[in-house]
């Protein structure tokens, strides 16, 4: 099970019910936090999550409607008695940064680790999941995300009965390894069947419609970006500023088949979203423009999702 919050859906600046943009998404004992705006730890309590056990902090780029939450966080996480280091990436110039916004919490009881990202497209693999930054179009270098966890077939018993296979050797196949023993060797692939559909998310904001969106859009169970405007008057400050509207990221959603879309990163302007609800569903059905705290807890193919 994946869980998924969007903590925060606004952008430039926060207004009285909308938090500076944040998502944290949670699984097998992880926490992964994506941008980190004014009001993610308020967010966070509402939601009932802590700021202590986040393991990891991506950044999509460095202007402030999705840094300026950091400072106060890594306080809190210090005043929980933290102690494990915590890992922070993000593109170019990502220690200077972090280092400037640390001036106010310059003491810490936990290590901080940098993992800079400078090519277009990079896979960070953890213990059970991927990370995968990909550039994207906005007026400083900027990165969008997709963290998906890959899911192994399943055990094939009669297989492993009619190869022989001993039974004191299931459990090392089943955990992905090779062993050799009497002159055989034994192969997980044995006794495994073919992989599982596994999970994806993809998140993007600050940004014109790209090609390595799309590409990593697909097959996503949820794919989350920007919507900073809603009225075609826009469209020209959009391309100026290079941010995306919300028709073009339903059309994004639409060309690359996904279950359901999330819009996020209002522009303050905006105050009610879902006023263009009727016609964002002529391009793409199941779109949500969605309100800080959004939830979903997706599961796998054969569990229950459920969402808030």
């Amino acid at each position: 099970m994946l869980d998924v919050c969007l903590l925060g859906t606004g952008g430039m600046m926060p207004l009285p019910y909308r938090w500076l943009t944040s998502l944290m998404m949670k699984y097998n004992g992880k926490s992964i936090l994506i941008d980190c705006g004014e009001g993610t730890q308020i967010a966070m309590r509402e939601k009932g999550w802590s700021a202590k056990p986040i393991d990891v902090i991506c950044f999509t780029h460095y202007h402030a409607d999705h840094v300026s939450g950091l400072p106060g966080l890594l306080l809190s996480m210090g005043n929980s008695e933290r102690t494990e280091p915590l890992l922070v990436i993000g593109p170019k110039g990502l220690q200077r940064v972090v280092n400037a916004l640390r001036v106010i919490a310059p003491e810490l009881p936990f290590e901080i680790q940098f993992h800079e990202l400078t090519g277009d497209q990079e896979d960070i693999a953890f213990d059970g999941f991927t990370i995968r930054a990909f550039r994207v179009n906005h007026n400083v270098i900027c990165y969008g995300y997709s963290l998906s966890i890959p899911r192994a077939g399943k055990f094939d018993k009669d297989r492993a009965l009619a190869q022989e296979i001993p039974l004191k050797l299931w459990s090392r196949l089943q955990k992905g390894e090779t062993i050799e023993q009497d002159g055989r060797i034994y192969t997980p692939d044995m006794v495994m069947g073919a992989d599982r559909k596994g999970l994806k998310v993809t998140y993007s904001t600050d940004t014109r419609p790209t090609a390595s969106i799309e590409e990593n859009a697909v097959g996503s169970d949820l794919l989350i970006l920007e919507g900073m405007y809603g009225d075609e008057e826009n469209l020209v400050k959009a391309k100026e500023h290079r941010h995306m509207m919300m028709q073009e990221a339903a059309r994004i959603a639409a060309k690359a088949q996904v279950p359901e879309l999330w819009l996020t990163h209002y522009s303050p302007a905006m105050p009610k979203a879902d006023v263009y609800l009727d016609e964002l569903r002529r391009i793409f059905p199941n779109v949500v423009t969605a309100r800080d705290g959004r939830s979903v807890e997706l599961r796998f193919d054969d569990e229950e999702e459920t969402k808030e």
